[in-house]
């Protein structure tokens, strides 16, 4: 966690004066979840840090060992066998939203963006794109997205045994609420 304090402050600190405005969460959330016949997976974590600057910035981390499972031996598999979260502690996210012009960060309401950037995840990295909603309410911001990740695009591997109850694309939804860095 520290690490993570320590990358985010950076962060904050390296932005250059064109970014007029900041905002910044350390309790956002991610869940995922893994449809297939036999069983649905679904875990969520509710640590992950952001920021998002008014010029577009943007970077996510999350911390593997905080996705929380209904059933223990599921977190037990994924973090030792799946995401390996000894060895891959984090998944982050950096980009940029390709259409900022269209968020008035001054003004409540709702706004359709893409952002396209870096996704990290088992130690693999990938160009995406991500859609989203940015709304604006007061001096914070709530970032809702939702998107899949094919597993094997990120060299997680699945055993043949387990291979009908993981989904080989996982759904991803994000509910951040970040608050305006003074």
């Amino acid at each position: 966690m520290k690490k993570l304090l320590v990358i985010l402050s950076l962060f904050v600190g390296c932005c250059s004066a064109a970014f007029s405005q900041k905002y910044l969460t350390r309790t956002g959330q991610i869940t995922f979840y893994s449809s297939t016949p036999l069983e649905n997976i679904e875990a969520r974590n509710n640590e992950v840090a952001a920021v998002i600057s008014q010029a577009g910035d943007v970077l996510f981390q999350a911390p593997i060992k905080s996705f929380k499972f209904d059933k223990e031996l599921m977190q037990e598999h994924f973090n030792e066998e799946y995401l390996e979260s000894d060895k891959y502690p984090k998944a982050d996210f950096k980009g940029k939203i390709d259409n900022v012009s269209a968020v008035n960060f001054s003004k409540d309401g709702s706004y359709k963006v893409n952002t396209i950037g870096k996704l990290t995840i088992h130690g693999v990295t990938k160009d995406v794109k991500i859609p989203g909603v940015i709304t604006v309410k007061g001096s914070d911001i709530t970032v809702n997205s939702k998107f899949n990740v094919a597993t094997a695009d990120y060299n997680i591997k699945i055993p043949a045994l387990m291979a009908g109850k993981i989904a080989k694309t996982i759904e991803v939804t994000v509910n951040c609420i970040l608050s305006a860095v003074k």
